[in-house]
């Protein structure tokens, strides 16, 4: 099925999902056909049905992703303890790169990355 060419991606709400997701249960409809007549991929359907079976409506429920220091990195007024989380994310980093044998000078397009005997890599 898929979407058009250079077309965004629906978002369904919990409520979406859960509607069609008892509509499937309740009315014994096939995969197939229910995808055809809502316009959906079956393969979505399906993965709502697993996940409310499973978990219930807080499966449906979209899941958060990335970085949670993300945002701590960007953030102008820091708590004391976000400010701590942080600066010990940045040593573990450090750490992390000196134990491989390189450490990072400048930021952005800038950024080299320096051997500890002194040479530029990539």
């Amino acid at each position: 099925m898929g979407r058009p060419k250079g077309g965004t991606n629906k978002k369904y709400s919990v409520e979406e999902k859960l509607s069609i997701v008892k509509r499937y249960l309740d009315d014994h409809e096939s995969l197939v056909e229910l995808g055809r007549v809502l316009g959906i991929s079956e393969k979505n359907i399906s993965r709502w049905v697993g996940q409310y079976h499973k978990e219930g409506v807080e499966g449906l429920k979209p899941k958060k992703k990335g970085n949670p220091y993300s945002t701590l990195h960007t953030s102008k007024n820091l708590s004391e303890l976000d400010r701590l989380k942080l600066e010990n994310l940045k040593l573990k980093v450090e750490l992390a790169r000196a134990k491989k044998g390189y450490t990072v000078k400048g930021v952005g397009s800038k950024k080299v990355y320096v051997t500890l005997d002194g040479k530029i890599i990539k």
